[in-house]
């Protein structure tokens, strides 16, 4: 059972990023597990287990990222990350273009919601087939986001702005990739249960939106993909 994360663990991460080394990391790989590694594989379990739970139809899976950086990407640079994260999402093979629901904690700050690391073109392209087809229907699913202070819309824009069919769907049809997301200094509620229930409760609101991202794939592809 998540107990929430401690000081330590915030001291732990920023001594990681200016010792970000073998030799420093080894010395301190229990506290690692203790401090961090621990709390934050309980914290994903719990919330997974009542998010599948109640969504099993979904099949989702949940993954906590290693703090080993991919060798290929390290070259003389740091080994290790200064943050880790959670994601729950349905398995697959290209988990970078499909979306998922993510909790991260750095030495900063912590952030989670439901996005794409990097959607497809075509992805993208099919989304705006559909605001084409029904932009009142679109406008009727992203209502909710006018209405709460939880999570805002992020991504970046193509360069070269696209029409939208209304005003009120021009933001989302103009990203490249994008994600819900709710951003947050370190703050109290990481040192106690109180972020499980944050978690849960957000992601339960964000899944009328991943009921509509998760059916994207299926859609036929558009005449024209970029």
């Amino acid at each position: 059972m998540f107990e929430g994360f401690s000081k330590e663990t915030i001291d732990f991460m920023w001594n990681l990023r200016f010792n970000n080394e073998k030799v420093w990391f080894e010395a301190n790989k229990d506290e690692f597990k203790r401090v961090f590694q621990e709390p934050m594989k309980a914290l994903a379990l719990e919330v997974y287990e009542k998010i599948n739970a109640d969504f099993g139809k979904y099949g989702f899976i949940y993954k906590v990222s290693r703090i080993y950086k991919d060798a290929r990407r390290v070259k003389g640079g740091e080994p290790y990350r200064t943050n880790l994260w959670f994601c729950i999402e349905k398995p697959s093979e290209e988990w970078t273009s499909t979306p998922v629901f993510w909790f991260e904690l750095a030495p900063e700050n912590w952030s989670y919601g439901l996005g794409y690391y990097s959607a497809l073109p075509k992805t993208l392209a099919k989304l705006r087939v559909r605001i084409d087809k029904n932009p009142k229907a679109f406008e009727k699913l992203i209502a909710p986001i006018g209405k709460q202070d939880e999570f805002i819309l992020e991504g970046p824009d193509y360069s070269r702005k696209k029409e939208a069919p209304t005003v009120a769907t021009a933001e989302w049809y103009n990203k490249k990739t994008f994600a819900l997301i709710h951003d947050n200094p370190i703050s109290e509620e990481l040192f106690s249960r109180s972020l499980v229930e944050r978690l849960i409760k957000g992601y339960t609101f964000l899944m009328t939106f991943y009921d509509y991202f998760i059916t994207l794939d299926s859609d036929p592809d558009p005449d024209k993909p970029e």
